[in-house]
Parts: structure tokens; C-alpha cells; sequence
């Protein structure tokens, strides 16, 4: 019988202060490889440094092609790469990022599920937004364990509220009871692996760079109206499970709040550059309504005085519409933006 040694954590915002005190109170001992994917700006310095302070007695590893994958060793996920676990060890993939991450968690709960099945214990801590959700399904479909951080003890709660909102978890919990609990998890016995869901396959090849077209995404997806932010391409919506997802042709993969998101902020471009171009339009009408007034042209001036006053009418109204935009989101569910 196996045991359940295999064990990976997402987070994003807030995620790194869970982290250490999960890692301070494992145990020398500790019978289970540990992956974490944190989604952080690609360039961004001190995540090995702050991980192995933190790990206690365990090693700390940034991630590398081809590493082994070793009971008590923690793997880190390093920028520009998705973090895949496969039965020969790590893989570190170029594939179109997920919810504008790379390494984004979803990839890393996917591959672990497929590969490791009910060995797998997956963790998914504070957060904005639902990234990792769709992971976390990934591994509760496949007989893993979930364990999703209290919201109440979490800095940013959207993800741990998305999690448990899409996901029937097996431990909602604090960092610290976490911490305690899994190396009685890490030691349980597992039955045989189940079959793995064909869209979890995909979704995992994808991530690891492998060929993504209309054809390849056609059995588990339907078309939709929506087009990708990044490229530009239409976008199919994901069938089954939660949370509702779409990726495009190239493969760039977005959940429904990730891509309102994007479509927010294009919204907000797109009025600013209107107003931009209606300010010049009010400014130009209106030399024009004061040249025709001095070349004694007064109905011309004032069907352009006219148009100037009409003009800064739309100006006010998208102007009003861009301030709104940046007022802050009201909280709904801990929401308080990316």
C-alpha cells in the first residue's frame, strides 16, 4: 500500500506567512515531497531564501528539469516555468500561462493528480481571486486529499472562498492546525489509483508546451463569445466542473473571474482613450466656433459652439465613468481586488 507523499501548495497574496508556519513545525522525518507554487512577479527576489529560513530540518530546492523527487524535500516552483511532476520527476513547462500566471498553481495540482492520483494531499492557501481552485478539483477528482485554509485565517480569503465554494474539501483549517495535522495525512495508506479524467490529461500536456488547437480542445469544450486578452483569439469554454473556465487556441486559460478581470481593465483603456479623443474633438470644435466669430461667420459659430458644448457633455459622462472605475470594489465574499 502507498501513503501519501506527495503534497502541494498554491497560494498567492498573503500566502507566504501560512508557508513558514506550516514548514517550522514539520518534523525532521517528514515521509512526503513537498511542492509549493506561489504566484509571484517572474522577477522577483528572496522566495529560496525565505522558503528554506522557514523549512526547519526539511532541504528547500528551486526547481530543476529532470530533478528527482525525494520524501522529506521541499521543491519550489521558479519563475517563467510551470512547476509538472511526472513519474520520472520534475518538469518545468513553457506552456501558455493560466489565469496570467507562469508557474500557476492549477498546472502543478493537475500533474500531481494525474500522475500520483490518491497520494496526492493538496493545499490551498490565501489568495485573491480563484486561482488553484480548478486544481484542487483536479485532485479530489482523481481520490487525493483537499485542504483549503480558513478563510478567517487567511489575509486574502477570495481563493480559500472559491475553493470552498466549487469543492467538497476534507479539511478547511488554520495554517497551524494544518501544520499539526499532516503528518498523520502524509502516513495514511491509499487504495489503488482511479481513472483519470481526460480533460486532466490535456490540461497538464498543455502546460508542459505541448500542442494546443481548435481540434485538440473540440471534445472538452464548447465555443464561446469571448476573446482571449492576450492573443486575441476566441475563447472556449471548458465543459464540466468548477470554476468556469475558458482557454483560447493557443492555450492561454482563464477562470470566469480572472478574464472579467482582464475585460475590466481594457474597459477602463478603452474610456480613457475615449475621452482623450472627445477632449481634442470639444477643443478643436470650439477654435473653430471662435475663428468663425471673428470672420464674422455667427450661425457657423454657433453650430460649432453647439457642437463643443455637446462634445464635453460626453467627455463629463465617460470622465465620471473612468473615476467610478477606480473607486474601490465594495468587499463581497472578502473581494477586495488583484
Amino acid at each position: 500500500m502507498s501513503h501519501r507523499d506527495i503534497i502541494v501548495i498554491g497560494g498567492s497574496t498573503g500566502a507566504m506567512t501560512p508557508i513558514k508556519t506550516i514548514l517550522q513545525i514539520l518534523p525532521r522525518d517528514f515521509p512526503a515531497a513537498i511542492f509549493i507554487v506561489v504566484h509571484v512577479p517572474p522577477r522577483s527576489l528572496g522566495l529560496l531564501a525565505t522558503i528554506s529560513s522557514a523549512s526547519g530540518h526539511l532541504p528547500v530546492h528551486a526547481a530543476v528539469q529532470g530533478m528527482a523527487i525525494e520524501p522529506g524535500n521541499i521543491y519550489l516552483g521558479v519563475p517563467n516555468h510551470h512547476l509538472i511532476l511526472t513519474k520520472d520527476g520534475i518538469r518545468l513547462g513553457r506552456g501558455p500561462r493560466e489565469n496570467l500566471a507562469r508557474p500557476s498553481i492549477d498546472p502543478l495540482f493537475r500533474s500531481a493528480a494525474l500522475v500520483f492520483g490518491p497520494r496526492v494531499i493538496g493545499i490551498l492557501l490565501s489568495g485573491l481571486l480563484n486561482d488553484g481552485v480548478s486544481g484542487l478539483q483536479a485532485i479530489r477528482r482523481c481520490g487525493g486529499l483537499t485542504l483549503v485554509q480558513d478563510p478567517t485565517d487567511a489575509v486574502a480569503d477570495e481563493m480559500p472562498h472559491a475553493a470552498l465554494a466549487a469543492v467538497e474539501v476534507d479539511f478547511s483549517l488554520s495554517a497551524a492546525r494544518m501544520a499539526e495535522l499532516l503528518p498523520d495525512l502524509a502516513r495514511q495508506e491509499v487504495g489503488p489509483a482511479l481513472p483519470v479524467p481526460a480533460d486532466i490529461a490535456l490540461e497538464v500536456e498543455i502546460a508542459a508546451g505541448g500542442p494546443v488547437d481548435g481540434a485538440v480542445l473540440r471534445p472538452l469544450s464548447k465555443p464561446s463569445t469571448v476573446s482571449c486578452p492576450a492573443c486575441g483569439g476566441v475563447l472556449s469554454e471548458m465543459r464540466g466542473g468548477e470554476p468556469l473556465r475558458f482557454r483560447c487556441q493557443v492555450g492561454h486559460a482563464y477562470s470566469a473571474e480572472a478574464l472579467a478581470e482582464q475585460q475590466e481593465d481594457a474597459i477602463d483603456e478603452a474610456l480613457r482613450v475615449a475621452l482623450r479623443i472627445i477632449e481634442e474633438r470639444a477643443g478643436l470644435v470650439r477654435r473653430m466656433a471662435e475663428d468663425g466669430r471673428r470672420s464674422g461667420r455667427q450661425a457657423l459659430s454657433e453650430m460649432y459652439e453647439e457642437r463643443a458644448t455637446e462634445y464635453r457633455r460626453h467627455a463629463d459622462t465617460i470622465r465620471q465613468a473612468v473615476l467610478q472605475s477606480l473607486s474601490p470594489r465594495k468587499p463581497s465574499g472578502g473581494r477586495d481586488g488583484r
